[in-house]
């Protein structure tokens, strides 16, 4: 049997126990485990309260259903939902329920979504969008990925391949009526205005630096220095709690440390390294590698130093070896002066320069602010990016670059142009998942919930 034929199932609330816990169902036999279990179907897309009962007519729970007839359902199939009370008991004797009916079986990882996606429920834009809603950790992650799944790149991206479908056919039709004199020079002039029209509209969304993108991803800050410069204390700070162990000690932390920050809805990694140092011992020398290689990937790396201390360029994993394009606003590398409250103020600071007391807090704030302005220029604004995967943006470059082909090939031959419009055509399918895409829908819905 085809898997499109049978019946799914899988708890699609939180993990047990909880107070209330969601089982869908979906497929051909979903009103058929409604009705087993609970009695009979409840009016379409209204709460009902029963008692459901097992093979052997044992309660099972008090539970509140709910029916969706096809293809009025989240997934265009028939959907059923029960609402019962999150014990483990409760949905381990539910799942046995379920399960004993015919052609029912768990359902796979993301597959009530891609189950969605085949019935044209929503385009694989949206169902991306989705994904990231479900891993949203920040509230701009979070509009950012509603946005996408209300369709904000795929109803743009329909617009786009209709008309360009609309200039397909006026071409092919200058070429099929090639011999009646005037008629393809009436065709392919506005055909030419729309190609053009719609290559300067992708190549702006292209034009986007990759904000959203990068959104998707988030931030990375490294903190580092020599041993026991205060890293592991300031890293505490600005994560307001405990994340890495303080000690007097040189070399304590000997690992990488990482800790997800919300600065004013910007998802932000800060990652405590350890101090960089020539050393023999061999597991604080692949401490020192690390520290070094996060620190070379990271977008922002606070380099601490103690008081007045200076910063030495030449000196081997100096910040200024790291990164050699610090600039007037500071470039990627920041000197961050600890234990002011020992050593006292420096005075005039130069852009990227910052004197703090990790462990009193004093300067953690003005750091802390600094941190929100960067992560808001490095984000850019994002509210109308298009673009949110890497996928998205190598096919629209595709179609931008067959575009442009084909406004070029167009004086050449109607029949060279037509054919690079087929391939924007075929660049847009496949962005939205309507052609040859089987590829990458296993790559996208495996990374989803079980029941989701």
């Amino acid at each position: 049997m085809h898997s499109r034929d049978q019946t799914i199932f899988a708890l699609s609330s939180g993990r047990a126990p909880s107070a209330i816990a969601v089982v869908r169902v979906s497929g051909p036999q979903a009103g058929l485990v409604l009705t087993t279990l609970g009695g009979k179907l409840p009016p379409p897309r209204q709460a009902s309260r029963r008692l459901l009962r097992d093979a052997a007519g044992q309660p099972i729970d008090d539970a509140i259903l709910l029916w969706f007839p096809g293809p009025a359902s989240a997934t265009g199939e028939d959907v059923a939902e029960f609402h019962v009370h999150g014990g483990r008991a409760v949905l381990a004797a539910l799942f046995t329920g379920i399960s004993s009916i015919p052609n029912t079986r768990t359902a796979d990882p993301g597959e009530f979504t891609r189950r969605a996606f085949e019935n044209g429920k929503l385009d694989l834009t949206e169902a991306e969008g989705l994904d990231d809603l479900i891993h949203a950790d920040t509230d701009r992650q979070r509009r950012q990925a509603l946005r996408q799944l209300q369709g904000l790149l795929g109803n743009r991206a329909r617009d786009w391949r209709e008309r360009i479908i609309e200039a397909s056919a006026l071409i092919e039709a200058g070429i099929d009526f090639s011999d009646e004199g005037d008629v393809p020079a009436d065709l392919l002039a506005p055909a030419v205005k729309a190609i053009t029209a719609l290559h300067g509209e992708i190549s702006e969304v292209l034009a986007a630096q990759g904000q959203a993108e990068r959104l998707r991803d988030g931030l990375v800050v490294a903190i580092a220095g020599e041993p026991n410069v205060g890293k592991s204390t300031l890293i505490n700070q600005l994560a307001r709690r405990e994340v890495a162990i303080v000690s007097p000690h040189a070399g304590t932390t000997r690992d990488v440390i990482e800790v997800q920050l919300d600065l004013d809805g910007y998802p932000v990694t800060v990652i405590d390294t350890a101090g960089i140092r020539e050393t023999d011992d061999p597991v604080e020398q692949e401490g020192v590698r690390r520290a070094r290689a996060r620190a070379e990937d990271a977008d922002l790396v606070l380099w601490l130093v103690e008081g007045e201390g200076a910063v030495d360029p030449a000196a081997k994993g100096s910040p200024l070896a790291l990164d050699d394009r610090r600039d007037s606003s500071g470039g990627r590398v920041w000197i961050v002066r600890n234990k002011i409250d020992l050593s006292g103020s420096a005075g005039a600071l130069r852009q990227g320069e910052f004197e703090i007391s990790a462990s009193r807090g004093d300067g953690i704030p003005d750091l802390f602010e600094a941190l929100v302005k960067f992560a808001a220029a490095f984000f850019g604004t994002g509210e109308g990016a298009l673009v949110t995967r890497a996928r998205q943006r190598d096919l629209l470059r595709r179609a931008s670059d067959s575009l442009h082909r084909s406004l070029a090939l167009v004086e050449e031959g109607e029949e060279l142009a037509a054919e690079e419009l087929r391939a924007v055509s075929y660049a847009l399918g496949r962005l939205l998942g309507r052609i040859d895409v089987e590829d990458v829908l296993g790559a996208i819905f495996q990374k989803f919930c079980v029941g989701k």
